[in-house]
C-alpha cells in the first residue's frame, strides 16, 4: 500500500504535440481555463518529479521512499525539515540529474511547483509561503497577459515555449542551445485533487524526451552555476 498519493497526470493541451501513447488531452480545456478566475504559468523543467512528506522523499511512484542516488541530497533537507511538515506534501521538480536538457544557471537543484495537503492544493500564494519558509525556491514564472480569445492565447503559450529556459538550456544530445521544455498552467486558487484535471494544464515540445531509461546506467549531476564559473576561471 502507498504511503501518499503519487502527484496526478497533468493532461495536455490538445496543441501540445509533446504527447506519448500513454499521455492524456483536455479537449475541452477552454471551458475549465473560463471556469478559473486567476491562473498563473510557470515553466516545466526537465526533471524528476519529487515529494517530500513526513514519511520521505518520494520519485513518481509513493509505494515507498525512492532509493536513487540522485536523491540523497534531498533525503538530507528532508532530515532537517520532516518534524515541521505534518500533513503537507511539498512536490517539485528535481535538477540534481540531467535528462534531455542541462541547464546552465543553476543556483539549485530542486523546485517546488505544487503542495498538497489532505485532499486539497493548496493555492499558490500559500505555496510560495511554505515554500519559503522551508528555503525551497519555486518554478520560474512567467509573464502572460491575459486574453479572452482561445486563438490569442494558444498564440501566446507557442511564443513562449519557443524561447530557452530561465535557466538556459542545452539539449544534451547536440549541445546546442535549445527552447524550454514546456509550461505548465494551473488555477491560482485552491482546488480539490479530485478536481486536478481541470485545474493543471500542461504544454510540452514535440520530440523532448531524446534520452531513454539507459541514462540512469550512465546519469550526470547537474553542476551549479557557480561551479560553472569556479569551472571557466581555472581555464
Amino acid at each position: 500500500m502507498a504511503l501518499s498519493r503519487k502527484y496526478g497526470r497533468t493532461y495536455h493541451y490538445p496543441f501540445s504535440p509533446g504527447t506519448t501513447s500513454d499521455d492524456r488531452i483536455n479537449h475541452d480545456y477552454w471551458e475549465d481555463l473560463k471556469g478559473i478566475k486567476k491562473i498563473v504559468h510557470t515553466e516545466k523543467l526537465d526533471g524528476e518529479n519529487t515529494c517530500l512528506n513526513k514519511f520521505g522523499v518520494f520519485a513518481r511512484s509513493h509505494a515507498a521512499p525512492t532509493v536513487h542516488p540522485w536523491a540523497n541530497y534531498l533525503k538530507q533537507k528532508w532530515d532537517l525539515i520532516r518534524n515541521d511538515l505534518g500533513d503537507l506534501e511539498i512536490f517539485g521538480e528535481n535538477l540534481y540529474a540531467i535528462h534531455s536538457i542541462e541547464y546552465q544557471r543553476l543556483e539549485t537543484h530542486f523546485f517546488v511547483f505544487g503542495i498538497r495537503e489532505h485532499d486539497k492544493w493548496l493555492s499558490w500564494e500559500e505555496t510560495r509561503f511554505y515554500a519559503d519558509l522551508l528555503d525551497f525556491p519555486l518554478v520560474p514564472e512567467i509573464e502572460f497577459p491575459k486574453v479572452t480569445e482561445r486563438d490569442k492565447f494558444e498564440k501566446q503559450v507557442l511564443e513562449i515555449v519557443n524561447q530557452p529556459s530561465w535557466f538556459g538550456s542545452v539539449d544534451v544530445c547536440t549541445c546546442n542551445s535549445c527552447t524550454m521544455e514546456g509550461i505548465v498552467t494551473r488555477n491560482v486558487a485552491e482546488y480539490a485533487v479530485e478536481n486536478f484535471r481541470q485545474n493543471v494544464f500542461k504544454y510540452v515540445r514535440k520530440g523532448h524526451v531524446k534520452t531513454d531509461e539507459h541514462w540512469t546506467r550512465n546519469w550526470k549531476r547537474a553542476p551549479l552555476i557557480w561551479e560553472r564559473k569556479k569551472k571557466d576561471e581555472k581555464i
